[in-house]
């Protein structure tokens, strides 16, 4: 269903994105952030059962400012390799990775489908709870786990679009009582809390809880029909 392309940024950096389109007229555009694995066969499935339910997807490769062409599964070699690129990324200086968000996001909008919306999981999230303040041009967002986001740094930024947020009880990196923080600084993100772990919506993945998956995708879709509609 998808295919390559190329994304050109504010200062000319070139970049990769999976584009994914729907068999009839868009309802609305989706950016779709990767995990620390890269554009990988998960975000590309995910991507494409988008474009089924009726949106144009595209995400970018988040990682193409240190290293281009980043597939990684996800044993424990994986996830060391990730975790080390997540940082050289977070490290750039001035706008880093927001500006080739911006770019994916400029590119959804120009193709004539609607309104854009910005989802992502695990480090992906925290990019997209960063682009509901900063990146122009979106109509909603929605995290899956994200990373960070509940932390200290990025809780108090302030949202310029509707938000969902959804997190698992058993989640080890992010701790339920940072949730319910973030809940109370927060108040106009709606919070969804499952009992599954970091990285429920991944089916390769050992974390991956059916149940939970299902759920939240039902109420990420619906959460992007009323926001995108025109």
């Amino acid at each position: 269903m998808g295919e390559w392309i190329k994304l050109t940024s504010a200062d000319g950096f070139e970049l990769d994105a999976y584009l994914a389109q729907p068999e009839k007229h868009a309802k609305g555009a989706l950016v779709v952030l990767q995990e620390i694995f890269g554009v990988n066969a998960h975000i590309r499935d995910v991507a494409d059962r988008f474009a089924k339910e009726g949106f144009m997807v595209v995400a970018p490769s988040t990682f193409a400012r240190v290293k281009s062409g980043i597939e990684l599964g996800y044993d424990e070699a994986a996830m060391q390799d990730g975790i080390a690129l997540k940082s050289a990324v977070e490290a750039l200086p001035g706008k880093g990775v927001v500006q080739d968000i911006q770019a994916a996001v400029d590119f959804a909008g120009q193709q004539h489908v609607g309104k854009v919306g910005v989802t992502g999981f695990c480090w992906g999230g925290l990019l997209t709870w960063r682009s509901a303040e900063l990146v122009s041009g979106l109509s909603a967002a929605v995290t899956y786990y994200g990373g960070g986001m509940t932390g200290p740094d990025e809780l108090t930024r302030q949202p310029k679009v509707p938000v969902m947020a959804h997190f698992g009880t058993k989640d080890h990196w992010i701790s339920l009582d940072s949730v319910s923080a973030f809940e109370q600084v927060q108040p106009s993100v709606q919070v969804h809390v499952y009992e599954a772990d970091h990285g429920f919506n991944c089916d390769p993945r050992a974390a991956f809880d059916a149940t939970a998956a299902d759920l939240a995708w039902q109420r990420t879709v619906a959460f992007f029909s009323q926001h995108l509609s025109l």
